[in-house]
Protein backbone atom coordinates (compact mmCIF):
# COMPACT_ATOMS: atom_id res chain seq x y z
CA UNK A 1 0.00 0.00 0.00
CA UNK A 2 0.92 3.51 -0.86
CA UNK A 3 0.28 5.05 2.97
CA UNK A 4 1.24 8.73 2.01
CA UNK A 5 -0.22 11.24 -0.28
CA UNK A 6 1.80 14.07 -0.31
CA UNK A 7 -0.22 16.22 -2.88
CA UNK A 8 -3.21 17.51 -2.02
CA UNK A 9 -5.31 20.42 -1.62
CA UNK A 10 -8.32 22.09 0.38
CA UNK A 11 -10.33 25.58 0.14
CA UNK A 12 -7.08 27.71 0.92
CA UNK A 13 -6.80 26.78 -2.85
CA UNK A 14 -8.78 29.04 -5.18
CA UNK A 15 -9.95 25.98 -6.97
CA UNK A 16 -11.32 24.23 -4.16
CA UNK A 17 -14.00 23.65 -1.42
CA UNK A 18 -13.03 21.05 0.59
CA UNK A 19 -12.32 22.43 4.16
CA UNK A 20 -9.13 21.05 5.97
CA UNK A 21 -10.59 18.99 8.55
CA UNK A 22 -12.99 16.65 5.67
CA UNK A 23 -9.74 15.94 3.53
CA UNK A 24 -8.06 14.80 7.12
CA UNK A 25 -10.61 13.02 7.79
CA UNK A 26 -11.03 11.27 4.83
CA UNK A 27 -7.40 10.52 4.91
CA UNK A 28 -7.59 8.97 8.24
CA UNK A 29 -10.92 6.70 6.62
CA UNK A 30 -8.80 5.32 3.60
CA UNK A 31 -6.02 4.59 6.19
CA UNK A 32 -3.30 7.01 5.19
CA UNK A 33 -0.01 7.61 7.81
CA UNK A 34 1.59 10.84 6.50
CA UNK A 35 -0.83 13.68 4.91
CA UNK A 36 0.26 16.60 3.39
CA UNK A 37 -1.83 19.86 2.55
CA UNK A 38 -0.24 21.23 -0.03
CA UNK A 39 -2.23 24.29 -0.84
CA UNK A 40 -1.57 26.48 -3.88
CA UNK A 41 0.47 29.76 -4.35
CA UNK A 42 0.94 31.08 -7.32
CA UNK A 43 2.00 34.25 -7.16
CA UNK A 44 1.42 36.79 -10.17
CA UNK A 45 -1.36 34.25 -11.06
CA UNK A 46 -2.79 36.45 -14.27
CA UNK A 47 -6.03 37.84 -14.08
CA UNK A 48 -7.19 41.25 -12.55
CA UNK A 49 -7.95 39.82 -9.75
CA UNK A 50 -5.62 37.78 -6.95
CA UNK A 51 -6.05 34.29 -6.96
CA UNK A 52 -4.24 30.86 -5.83
CA UNK A 53 -2.69 33.03 -3.38
CA UNK A 54 -3.99 32.72 0.47
CA UNK A 55 -3.37 33.98 4.01
CA UNK A 56 -0.69 32.25 5.22
CA UNK A 57 -0.49 33.15 8.76
CA UNK A 58 -3.99 32.05 8.72
CA UNK A 59 -3.10 28.63 7.11
CA UNK A 60 -0.47 28.24 9.57
CA UNK A 61 -3.24 28.64 12.58
CA UNK A 62 -5.75 26.49 11.04
CA UNK A 63 -3.34 23.34 10.49
CA UNK A 64 -1.11 23.35 13.33
CA UNK A 65 -4.38 23.02 15.55
CA UNK A 66 -5.82 20.58 13.36
CA UNK A 67 -2.15 18.49 13.22
CA UNK A 68 -2.55 18.86 17.44
CA UNK A 69 -6.19 18.04 17.27
CA UNK A 70 -5.52 14.61 14.93
CA UNK A 71 -2.08 13.86 16.28
CA UNK A 72 -1.75 10.13 17.14
CA UNK A 73 -4.26 9.33 14.17
CA UNK A 74 -2.55 10.36 11.40
CA UNK A 75 1.01 12.75 10.88
CA UNK A 76 -0.63 15.97 8.66
CA UNK A 77 2.28 17.75 7.56
CA UNK A 78 1.85 21.58 6.27
CA UNK A 79 2.99 21.89 2.70
CA UNK A 80 2.80 24.40 -0.07
CA UNK A 81 2.56 23.66 -3.98
CA UNK A 82 4.14 27.31 -5.65
CA UNK A 83 3.34 28.01 -8.67
CA UNK A 84 6.59 28.58 -10.45
CA UNK A 85 7.36 31.43 -13.05
CA UNK A 86 10.87 32.67 -14.24
CA UNK A 87 10.25 36.70 -13.39
CA UNK A 88 9.49 35.71 -9.92
CA UNK A 89 13.27 35.94 -8.90
CA UNK A 90 13.90 35.42 -4.84
CA UNK A 91 10.01 35.62 -3.93
CA UNK A 92 9.64 32.23 -4.22
CA UNK A 93 12.69 31.97 -2.16
CA UNK A 94 12.09 33.99 0.97
CA UNK A 95 8.86 32.81 1.13
CA UNK A 96 9.94 29.43 1.92
CA UNK A 97 12.78 30.73 4.23
CA UNK A 98 10.23 32.89 6.11
CA UNK A 99 7.59 29.81 6.84
CA UNK A 100 8.24 26.72 8.38
CA UNK A 101 6.66 24.29 5.01
CA UNK A 102 7.47 20.43 5.96
CA UNK A 103 7.03 19.82 2.34
CA UNK A 104 7.17 22.32 -1.06
CA UNK A 105 6.07 21.20 -4.61
CA UNK A 106 7.59 23.78 -7.35
CA UNK A 107 5.10 23.21 -10.26
CA UNK A 108 4.75 24.94 -13.31
CA UNK A 109 1.11 26.29 -13.80
CA UNK A 110 1.83 29.37 -15.94
CA UNK A 111 4.19 30.09 -19.09
CA UNK A 112 3.99 33.27 -20.74
CA UNK A 113 1.32 34.65 -18.39
CA UNK A 114 -0.71 32.34 -19.53
CA UNK A 115 -2.32 28.62 -17.78
CA UNK A 116 -2.09 26.42 -20.78
CA UNK A 117 -5.54 25.22 -18.90
CA UNK A 118 -7.10 28.15 -20.56
CA UNK A 119 -7.80 28.04 -24.32
CA UNK A 120 -5.73 31.27 -24.94
CA UNK A 121 -3.03 29.75 -24.08
CA UNK A 122 -3.05 27.91 -26.75
CA UNK A 123 -4.15 30.58 -29.53
CA UNK A 124 -1.02 31.18 -32.07
CA UNK A 125 0.30 28.28 -31.98
CA UNK A 126 0.41 24.69 -32.58
CA UNK A 127 0.30 22.08 -30.23
CA UNK A 128 3.84 21.15 -30.86
CA UNK A 129 4.97 24.71 -30.08
CA UNK A 130 2.48 25.39 -26.86
CA UNK A 131 4.51 21.96 -25.21
CA UNK A 132 7.65 22.83 -26.72
CA UNK A 133 7.16 26.40 -24.80
CA UNK A 134 5.95 24.64 -21.81
CA UNK A 135 8.86 22.24 -20.97
CA UNK A 136 11.33 25.23 -21.90
CA UNK A 137 9.46 27.28 -19.37
CA UNK A 138 9.64 24.45 -16.70
CA UNK A 139 13.38 23.74 -17.20
CA UNK A 140 14.00 27.66 -16.48
CA UNK A 141 11.95 27.24 -13.26
CA UNK A 142 14.37 23.89 -12.16
CA UNK A 143 17.55 25.94 -13.15
CA UNK A 144 16.64 28.72 -11.48
CA UNK A 145 15.01 27.90 -8.18
CA UNK A 146 16.29 25.80 -5.12
CA UNK A 147 12.80 26.14 -3.02
CA UNK A 148 11.26 23.53 -3.70
CA UNK A 149 11.64 19.51 -2.66
CA UNK A 150 9.28 18.02 -5.45
CA UNK A 151 8.74 18.76 -8.82
CA UNK A 152 4.74 18.94 -9.58
CA UNK A 153 2.92 16.69 -12.31
CA UNK A 154 5.66 17.01 -14.90
CA UNK A 155 3.71 16.82 -17.70
CA UNK A 156 0.46 19.12 -16.55
CA UNK A 157 -0.12 20.59 -19.74
CA UNK A 158 -0.80 17.06 -21.28
CA UNK A 159 -4.45 17.34 -19.98
CA UNK A 160 -5.37 20.54 -21.70
CA UNK A 161 -4.34 20.09 -25.20
CA UNK A 162 -7.07 21.37 -27.70
CA UNK A 163 -7.29 17.98 -29.47
CA UNK A 164 -7.47 15.83 -26.50
CA UNK A 165 -4.52 13.39 -28.24
CA UNK A 166 -2.73 10.92 -26.71
CA UNK A 167 1.07 12.61 -26.27
CA UNK A 168 4.13 10.04 -26.96
CA UNK A 169 6.75 12.21 -25.12
CA UNK A 170 9.78 11.03 -25.44
CA UNK A 171 9.14 10.67 -29.70
CA UNK A 172 8.63 14.48 -29.47
CA UNK A 173 10.06 16.43 -26.69
CA UNK A 174 13.01 13.66 -25.58
CA UNK A 175 15.94 16.11 -25.50
CA UNK A 176 14.54 18.56 -23.14
CA UNK A 177 12.57 16.40 -21.30
CA UNK A 178 15.90 14.42 -20.65
CA UNK A 179 17.84 17.78 -19.82
CA UNK A 180 14.67 18.37 -17.12
CA UNK A 181 15.26 15.14 -15.43
CA UNK A 182 18.86 15.19 -15.35
CA UNK A 183 18.59 18.74 -13.47
CA UNK A 184 16.34 17.64 -11.39
CA UNK A 185 18.78 14.69 -10.56
CA UNK A 186 21.55 17.21 -10.20
CA UNK A 187 20.06 19.87 -8.09
CA UNK A 188 18.38 16.38 -5.61
CA UNK A 189 14.75 17.33 -6.51
CA UNK A 190 12.42 14.47 -6.62
CA UNK A 191 10.21 14.02 -9.23
CA UNK A 192 6.36 13.99 -8.45
CA UNK A 193 4.12 10.98 -9.79
CA UNK A 194 0.75 12.25 -9.68
CA UNK A 195 -2.36 9.78 -10.29
CA UNK A 196 -4.67 12.78 -11.16
CA UNK A 197 -3.79 11.46 -14.52
CA UNK A 198 -5.94 8.76 -13.97
CA UNK A 199 -8.96 10.88 -13.05
CA UNK A 200 -8.16 13.34 -15.86
CA UNK A 201 -8.81 9.83 -18.19
CA UNK A 202 -5.52 9.89 -19.26
CA UNK A 203 -5.04 6.55 -18.53
CA UNK A 204 -1.40 6.71 -17.12
CA UNK A 205 -0.05 9.25 -13.93
CA UNK A 206 1.57 12.05 -14.56
CA UNK A 207 4.07 12.20 -16.04
CA UNK A 208 4.02 9.35 -18.11
CA UNK A 209 5.28 6.04 -17.43
CA UNK A 210 8.23 6.64 -20.02
CA UNK A 211 9.17 9.68 -17.95
CA UNK A 212 9.04 7.49 -15.27
CA UNK A 213 11.12 4.90 -16.80
CA UNK A 214 13.55 7.44 -18.21
CA UNK A 215 14.16 8.95 -14.69
CA UNK A 216 15.08 6.18 -13.31
CA UNK A 217 17.12 5.04 -15.70
CA UNK A 218 19.42 8.18 -15.26
CA UNK A 219 19.72 7.38 -11.67
CA UNK A 220 16.98 9.21 -9.91
CA UNK A 221 15.54 8.10 -7.04
CA UNK A 222 13.62 10.23 -5.12
CA UNK A 223 10.08 9.92 -6.23
CA UNK A 224 6.96 11.38 -4.49
CA UNK A 225 3.37 10.35 -4.69
CA UNK A 226 0.27 12.73 -4.79
CA UNK A 227 -2.99 12.40 -6.00
CA UNK A 228 -3.72 16.13 -6.23
CA UNK A 229 -6.77 15.86 -4.54
CA UNK A 230 -9.13 18.94 -4.23
CA UNK A 231 -12.13 16.81 -2.98
CA UNK A 232 -12.17 13.71 -0.18
CA UNK A 233 -13.25 11.56 -2.66
CA UNK A 234 -10.12 12.49 -4.68
CA UNK A 235 -7.78 11.59 -1.88
CA UNK A 236 -5.12 9.06 -2.31
CA UNK A 237 -6.96 8.58 -6.33
CA UNK A 238 -6.00 4.87 -8.04
CA UNK A 239 -2.93 4.94 -5.53
CA UNK A 240 -3.82 0.80 -5.28
CA UNK A 241 -2.30 0.49 -8.93
CA UNK A 242 1.21 2.27 -8.08
CA UNK A 243 2.82 -0.65 -6.25
CA UNK A 244 3.11 -2.97 -8.86
CA UNK A 245 3.21 -0.66 -12.16
CA UNK A 246 6.09 1.18 -10.09
CA UNK A 247 8.23 -1.81 -9.44
CA UNK A 248 7.54 -2.99 -13.31
CA UNK A 249 9.33 0.63 -14.03
CA UNK A 250 12.24 -0.13 -11.73
CA UNK A 251 11.42 0.98 -8.79
CA UNK A 252 11.56 -0.07 -4.97
CA UNK A 253 10.72 3.12 -3.05
CA UNK A 254 8.86 6.16 -3.04
CA UNK A 255 10.10 9.05 -0.83
CA UNK A 256 8.12 10.97 1.56
CA UNK A 257 9.54 14.28 2.92
CA UNK A 258 9.51 15.38 6.96
CA UNK A 259 11.03 18.72 7.50
CA UNK A 260 11.96 19.22 4.07
CA UNK A 261 14.17 15.50 4.32
CA UNK A 262 13.62 12.91 2.06
CA UNK A 263 12.60 9.54 3.57
CA UNK A 264 12.18 6.17 1.69
CA UNK A 265 9.75 3.96 1.79
CA UNK A 266 9.72 0.61 0.56
CA UNK A 267 6.88 -0.63 -1.77
CA UNK A 268 7.03 -3.93 -0.18
CA UNK A 269 5.49 -2.83 2.76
Amino acid sequence: MILADTHTHTAFSTDSTSSPRSQIRQAIRLGLQDFYITDHYDMDFPGEEPSFVFDIPEYFRTLEALKEEYRGQICLHIGIELGLQPHLGKRPEELTASWPFEFVIGSTHVVDQMDPYFPVYWDGKTEQQGLHRYFEDMLENIRSFDCFDSCGHLDYIVRYLPSGRKVNLFAEFGDIIDEILRTLIDRDIALECNTAGFKYGLGHPNPHEDVLIRYRELGGELLTIGSDGHAPEHLAYDFSLLPELLKKLGYRYYTIYKDRRPVFLNLNE
